[in-house]
């Protein structure tokens, strides 16, 4: 039996499960990307705390990058959410087009990412 829960307690720790720190320390953003548009459109993040940014995609294929906050050139797609991890160094605000070209609307989905102190 104590085989079992230690065995048990490893597979918890190696999955990441039962433990709180993580998210508590560590606030995480849904985003959903869908045809010409973010939901939600607007963010919140404050200076030098880390932010995890869960984006799925319920239609066709998006992307999301910025050297100012650090966030790499991401792809999202149906079936592929991804999580990019953010520690913004200064406020402010700043808006984050799509990108990778998406159709007829893509020259107007933005995300604004409000940074405070």
């Amino acid at each position: 039996m104590k085989t079992l829960a230690i065995t048990l307690g490893f597979a918890a720790a190696f999955l990441g499960l039962g433990s709180t720190a993580r998210s508590a320390a560590h606030p995480t953003i849904e985003i959903v990307a869908s045809d010409w548009k973010f939901t939600p459109n607007t963010i919140q993040l404050h200076v030098g705390q880390e932010t995890t940014l869960h984006v799925t995609s319920t239609e066709g294929a998006h992307g999301l990058q910025s050297d100012d906050l650090g966030i790499p050139m991401t792809m999202i797609a149906p079936g592929s959410p991804k999580n990019v991890e953010v520690t913004a160094k200064n406020a402010g605000k700043y808006v984050l087009h799509c990108a990778l070209v998406c159709g007829a609307g893509h020259a107007n989905m933005t995300l604004t990412v409000n940074v405070v102190p």
